[in-house]
């Protein structure tokens, strides 16, 4: 759609042939091919790129070159390797290819798929994960904001140095702002107030402006973000609504890129597609896709308790009952976009905002990919899912978006707190799951050797030092090693002169994995006070223990 790919034959002196498939402007050799060792002496340097297809391009050499028709040659790689829209040029011998792209632009899509070995691990089948924050703009949004632009320009909507309307959650503005840099338009964004605040910083960072209105209101309220983007171009002169609610280049996108990727990607043995929908273009475009080449792949839209989808997918009906306050972003909605066509669809399942969130969590620490709120909501609908998959089931998830959009949300410990999203152990539970024991201390006058006793008495490695009703300092086990191994005199010296800083002082409820950051090698507890005010404390062998749990 925005670079058509090329394949050229360089023929050198000597009779070899070097072979140059460009797909977005990145190139990928085949070289030292000669007749005599066609399918050998080849190296590939775009490794996203599969090694079959460039075999493939190895077996249609003959044809190739026996051939002069340079459209026949195109369409026969076309059927065979990846679509019919492909261009052929010959080089001159000491040409190389163009080694940049134009823009940042060219380098949307073709993103990888990467298969999940953790989380699903007890699944029968495999899972593999199309992760689309490796686009420009950090999500899969950046396919259909091209789109619905380079629509418009075509169509005369908006004319050269004017202004992009769209309402957005974020990502989409990301992506029309990308493409409004480089076009040289202006952006105005209306979003909502429950966007996270990264989200509304990185759009302000790429010039746009955005105006945040209040999520609870109906769609049709003056207020809602709905009714400030359709309103502003009245207001603003050469301005376009994008509208990716009922702008059909948004499913067009997902039918000419995501979809055609995904069935190249799995050679066509994907089982089933699982998407947290919400505008509808990407679960409709790349569904409508795959269906066509497959009837039998399975098309699972993933919903948030809150939106109206799932209920209006089982009934017809547009039920605004349904709909309450949810925090998942990117997600759900409180009506039906025009891009939704649920013949596509086989199934809807609904996931709390607790659940996705955590799923969220758990894919950037057990898979190493820092995903965004709706790829957790994605995958927690597959898992609860599970018990419809089958051993040779092929299963592709969305992920789409990037984590550093919700740093201040999902991925702050506080924040899950506040919401009741996090299960995790905090001091006080520490305290609570043992038996109930005195905290020992020593005076700052007692001696070293006092002090080992009662290590050696209560089995303990750490001891808070006090002065009176005062904590002013610690000792520890192994820094008492250190200094009576280089000095066994010292244990007749008073604990005052061989401490160690006191222990830090948390809140009760405080959450065990902050409590890990703060036990370090020279700090090897942390206290905290009750309600009733005794203190408590908590070592690095209290908090392995909670977690190996």
């Amino acid at each position: 759609m925005i670079c058509m790919p090329t394949f050229a034959q360089v023929t050198s002196a000597v009779g070899a042939s070097a072979f140059i498939f460009i797909k977005n402007s990145l190139p990928v050799y085949l070289s030292h091919v000669n007749e005599d060792n066609r399918e050998s002496n080849f190296f590939i340097r775009n490794k996203n790129l599969k090694r079959k297809i460039c075999l493939d391009l190895f077996f249609c050499f003959k044809r190739w070159y026996s051939k002069s028709n340079y459209d026949t040659i195109g369409y026969y790689f076309g059927k065979t390797i990846l679509s019919s829209h492909l261009h052929f040029i010959t080089f001159g011998t000491n040409k190389k290819p163009v080694m940049w792209l134009n823009s940042i632009l060219e380098t949307i899509g073709n993103t990888p798929l990467i298969k999940l070995n953790n989380i699903t691990k007890d699944l029968p089948c495999t899972v593999l994960a199309k992760v689309e924050y490796f686009n420009p703009g950090n999500s899969i949004k950046d396919r259909m904001a091209i789109k619905m632009l380079e629509v418009a320009e075509k169509e005369g909507k908006i004319k050269p140095g004017g202004t992009i309307i769209e309402g957005t959650s974020g990502n989409t503005g990301m992506g029309l702002a990308l493409a409004a840099v480089v076009k040289g338009y202006k952006c105005v964004f209306s979003t909502t107030d429950k966007q996270s605040k990264e989200k509304v910083d990185i759009l302000k960072a790429v010039g746009a402006e955005v105006i945040v209105c209040p999520t609870n209101v109906e769609p049709e309220d003056p207020q809602s973000y709905y009714s400030v983007a359709k309103r502003l171009p009245k207001e603003i002169p050469n301005s376009f609504y994008m509208n990716q609610y009922d702008n059909l280049a948004n499913r067009d996108a997902h039918y000419e890129t995501t979809g055609p990727e995904i069935w190249e990607q799995t050679e066509g043995k994907i089982t089933h597609l699982v998407i947290a929908t919400g505008t509808g273009g990407t679960i409709t475009g790349t569904g409508k896709y795959l269906k066509e080449k497959n009837k039998n792949i399975k098309v699972w839209a993933i919903d948030v308790y809150g939106s109206l989808l799932k209920k209006y997918f089982d009934t017809g009906e547009v039920d605004t009952n349904e709909v309450h306050p949810y925090i998942t972003e990117g997600i759900g909605e409180d009506f039906v976009p025009a891009n939704y066509d649920m013949s596509i669809i086989d199934r809807f399942e609904q996931v709390t905002d607790k659940d996705g969130a955590i799923m969220a969590r758990r894919i950037s620490r057990e898979e190493g990919i820092f995903v965004g709120y709706s790829a957790g909501t994605s995958l927690q609908g597959l898992m609860q899912l599970k018990d419809e998959l089958k051993k040779d089931d092929l299963v592709v998830v969305i992920f789409g978006d990037h984590g550093s959009r919700y740093v201040g949300k999902i991925y702050n410990d506080q924040w899950m707190m506040e919401r009741g999203f996090f299960d995790v152990k905090t001091f006080k539970d520490l305290i609570s799951a043992r038996q109930s024991k005195r905290l020992v201390t020593v005076e700052s006058t007692q001696t070293v050797a006092e002090a080992v006793e009662l290590m050696r008495k209560y089995d303990i490695e750490h001891i808070p030092v006090a002065d009176g009703e005062n904590l002013i300092g610690a000792l520890s086990e192994g820094g008492l090693f250190q200094k009576i191994f280089s000095n066994p005199e010292i244990k007749t010296s008073t604990i005052k002169s061989v401490m160690e800083p006191a222990y830090p002082v948390v809140s009760f409820d405080t959450p065990v994995e902050r409590l890990g950051g703060l036990i370090t090698k020279g700090n090897g507890a942390v206290m905290a006070k009750d309600e009733s005010g005794n203190l408590h404390i908590v070592t690095k062998y209290d908090v392995i223990q909670s977690l190996a749990k």
